[in-house]
């Protein structure tokens, strides 16, 4: 079945990127990436296809992730535009790699902050397997698509929705990612909690901007456990956005710590300003669900140590979700099994 032969030039492509990571035949991504976006550095590309690689092209992960939707042949493709985002490196593959594996058409819109690592993944598919060209394309308009992925802001998402009302669609809006803290975490964990703020300077949808902390809790262990991402200050993008933040702060005298490379300011709002988190207190679990039920609709996800909130991730692993882990929740495989 086509699938099963997709599935192996998507498994080819996923041991090529983990045979490369440091060799030369990457090296042309790095570059281009770079050029291209600014926040896109040779170790978030090498991050991103490392996990695309790892996590969605593995072949015995991809057939149990067939299996569960019994893919059979589709004698009818249908076309489906994707508008993809380019907050970081690679973001809109899972939409791709989903059309292809339900046997419809990939009619692509790439984000211009994103071509390079697109183009790349692509380029390296049609070399695995020509036919592949078949059924993804680059377009620059989408008004043959029989239906819709799209992934940008909400002002954005109106727009789609206007213009696509008469289609099937699945439109994400803006979603950030929250920390659940309770107080009793090890450095480790909190080192961990670290990785899911800054990856990727904190500007994907999975990236942490808000802590949620019991009242009282002190900061200090939290700062000590991420001090070894202080050099993120290097960027000089980011450092522009923290000098600029501070100011900010200092000249309107609003309160808020520091540690000379992540700002903390409490706050009821989920999207913090790149090098900021927000942080605010929760007087028991009660009012902790209460506060997660409120904003359910706007969190990607929530991190903690045990991982046991609805949507949830143990800290760490907010920028490794599984072929599973649809963005939204919104199952992406039955939206296109369904059409």
């Amino acid at each position: 079945m086509q699938y099963k032969k997709n599935i192996i030039t998507f498994s080819r492509l996923g041991e090529f990127i983990l045979q490369n990571l440091n060799d030369e035949p990457l090296k042309p991504l790095f570059s281009a990436a770079r050029n291209e976006n600014g926040w896109f550095t040779e170790d978030n590309v090498k991050l991103a296809v490392e996990n695309i690689a790892k996590i969605y092209l593995n072949q015995v992960a991809l057939e149990k992730f067939a299996e569960k939707y019994s893919i059979s042949e589709n004698n009818k493709p249908k076309k489906i535009g994707i508008v993809m985002a380019g907050n970081i490196p690679g973001v809109g593959f899972h939409d791709l790699l989903c059309t292809v594996l339900t046997g419809n058409i990939a009619l692509i819109k790439l984000s211009s902050s994103d071509t390079a690592t697109m183009m790349f993944l692509i380029n390296k598919l049609f070399e695995l397997d020509p036919s592949l060209k078949d059924v993804i394309r680059i377009a620059q308009r989408l008004n043959d698509a029989d239906a819709l992925i799209a992934t940008g802001s909400d002002n954005t998402a109106k727009h789609f929705e206007y213009y696509f009302a008469s289609k099937p669609r699945i439109i994400r809006r803006n979603r950030t990612s929250v920390a659940v803290i309770n107080g009793n975490e090890t450095r480790s964990e909190l080192a961990d909690l670290g990785n899911d703020i800054f990856q990727y300077f904190g500007l994907g949808c999975r990236n942490v901007s808000k802590l949620y902390v019991p009242i009282g809790y002190k900061f200090d262990k939290f700062y000590e456990s991420i001090e070894y991402w202080s050099t993120i200050r290097l960027h000089h993008k980011y450092n522009n956005n923290y000098d600029y933040n501070k100011s900010i702060y200092l000249v309107n005298r609003v309160p808020h710590l520091d540690n000379g490379f992540l700002i903390l300011k409490e706050d009821e709002a989920l999207v913090s300003p790149i090098s900021v988190c927000f942080y605010e207190t929760y007087e028991n679990e009660a009012h902790l669900a209460q506060l997660l039920e409120e904003n359910a609709e706007k969190i990607q996800c929530t991190v903690s140590t045990d991982a046991k909130f609805e949507n949830s991730f143990r800290f760490g692993e907010a920028q490794v979700p599984k072929l599973e882990d649809f963005a939204d929740g919104i199952d992406t495989m039955e939206f296109l099994m369904n059409l």
